[in-house]
C-alpha cells in the first residue's frame, strides 16, 4: 500500500471483538499516518469506536436491520463506491462482506482466504489454524501478513470528560460516596451458555453484602435489565441496577471507578480491562482465555473449572452448563477477599 490511500476496515460484529481490533485500527494509523482510514461495524457497536483518534470516519452497517435486503445492500455499495477507497481489510471472514468492497470498486482488498472468497481478494492471507490464536493476534495477523509494521498489541477505549462527569454525579445521586468501596457485577453474555446461574448471582451478592458490608452494582445493557430485576426481588437488600440506564461510555466510566468487577466472558469484561478496573474476576466456562481472554490480564484472576468439556466449546444450546455451575458462590466470594487485600 502507498503511503497516502483511503483505507476501509470492515469490522467484526460483537462488542469484544470490535474491542480487540482497536489494536488494528492503532497498527494501521501508525503505518499510513497521512491516509484517510474509515471502519465498518454494526450499529450496537458504534460507542466502542466513538471518539478514537486512529479513525477518520465510521460507518454503519446493519446486515439484520437497515441493510437486510438486497436494495439496502446495493445502496450501500453505492455509498462505498461514492468514497473512492483505494484498499479494503477485511476482519470478518464473511463473504458477503468481501462481495461488497468488490462491488464497491475497491482495487486491493486483503482478508484471510475463508468461505470460498480467495477468488475476490487481491491479497489471500492464510487463515490460521482454529483457536490457535488470541483474538487480537487473529486480527493483527492480517495487517502483519500483509506487510503492515506491529508495533504493540493492547486495546483502546475513550472516555469523555463529561462521561466521567456524568456517572460521577449518578453515583453522588444513588447515595454511593465517591472513596466508597464498590463491587460491580455483570450477569449478561452473548450466548447462554456463558453466563453464571441467576441463583449463583443471588447467592454471591448476599454473601457480598453479610461477610463484606459492600455496595454492589449489576450494570449491563437495556436487554440484561429483565435478569437483573429477577436476581434483584429474591434479595432483602437490593443492589443498585444501572442496566439501561447509562450508555456504553457512561457504563465505561462506571466501569473505571469500581474497585472491583465480576463477570463472565463478554463486552463488558474486556471493556472493564480496557478501561483499569483496579481488580477483575473472571468467570470462564465453555471459552478459553487464551483465545478470548482480557489482554493483557495484570489485574485479572481467571476462575474456570475443568469439568471435562473440550474448551473451548462452541455448543451454544448446551442445557447443562455444568463448566459454568462448577465456579462457586464461595469460591468467588474467596477471591473477592483476597483481591481486595491484595
Amino acid at each position: 500500500m502507498e503511503k497516502n490511500k483511503r483505507i476501509l476496515i470492515f469490522n467484526v460484529n460483537w462488542i469484544g471483538d470490535v474491542l480487540f481490533s482497536t489494536a488494528v485500527l492503532r497498527n494501521i494509523r501508525r503505518n499510513y499516518p497521512g491516509s484517510f482510514i474509515a471502519c465498518i461495524i454494526p450499529g450496537r457497536c458504534y460507542p466502542v469506536l466513538k471518539g478514537n483518534p486512529h479513525l477518520d470516519e465510521v460507518i454503519i452497517f446493519d446486515e439484520h436491520d437497515r441493510h437486510k435486503n438486497v436494495f439496502s445492500k446495493f445502496s450501500f455499495v453505492q455509498l462505498l463506491k461514492r468514497k473512492r477507497f483505494d484498499t479494503a481489510i477485511l476482519l470478518h471472514g464473511s463473504l458477503t462482506r468481501a462481495l461488497i468492497c468488490k462491488l464497491a470498486d475497491i482495487p486491493e482488498i486483503i482478508g484471510y482466504n475463508t468461505k470460498k472468497r480467495g477468488w475476490l481478494l487481491s491479497k489471500k492471507i492464510p487463515l490460521p489454524a482454529k483457536d490457535a490464536l488470541h483474538r487480537i493476534d487473529f486480527y493483527l495477523n492480517i495487517i502483519e501478513k500483509a506487510g503492515l509494521r506491529v508495533e504493540d498489541r493492547y486495546l483502546e477505549f475513550f472516555i469523555s470528560e463529561d462521561d466521567e462527569k456524568f456517572t460521577i454525579e449518578f453515583l453522588d445521586k444513588q447515595g454511593i460516596a465517591r472513596n466508597e468501596t464498590i463491587i460491580g457485577i455483570n450477569t449478561g453474555g452473548n450466548w447462554l451458555p456463558k453466563r453464571w446461574p441467576k441463583e449463583y448471582w443471588m447467592k454471591l451478592i448476599q454473601l457480598i453484602q453479610n461477610e463484606l458490608g459492600l455496595k454492589v452494582v449489576i450494570s449491563g445493557g437495556h436487554q440484561d435489565l429483565t435478569l437483573a430485576r429477577k436476581i434483584s426481588e429474591q434479595l432483602q437488600d437490593k443492589p443498585l441496577i444501572t442496566c439501561g440506564l447509562l450508555n456504553l461510555k457512561q457504563s465505561a466510566a462506571l466501569l473505571k471507578r469500581l474497585d472491583l468487577f465480576i463477570s463472565g466472558d463478554s463486552g463488558p469484561l474486556h471493556i472493564a480491562n480496557t478501561v483499569g478496573t483496579k481488580k477483575i474476576i473472571a468467570l470462564f466456562g465453555p471459552t478459553h482465555s487464551s483465545i478470548t481472554g482480557p489482554f493483557p490480564a495484570k489485574n485479572v484472576t481467571i476462575l474456570q473449572k475443568d469439568v471435562g468439556c473440550k474448551v473451548p466449546c462452541y455448543e451454544v444450546n448446551c442445557e447443562d452448563n455444568r463448566c459454568m455451575k462448577a465456579i462457586t458462590p464461595e469460591e468467588v466470594l474467596g477471591q473477592i477477599k483476597m483481591s481486595l487485600n491484595e
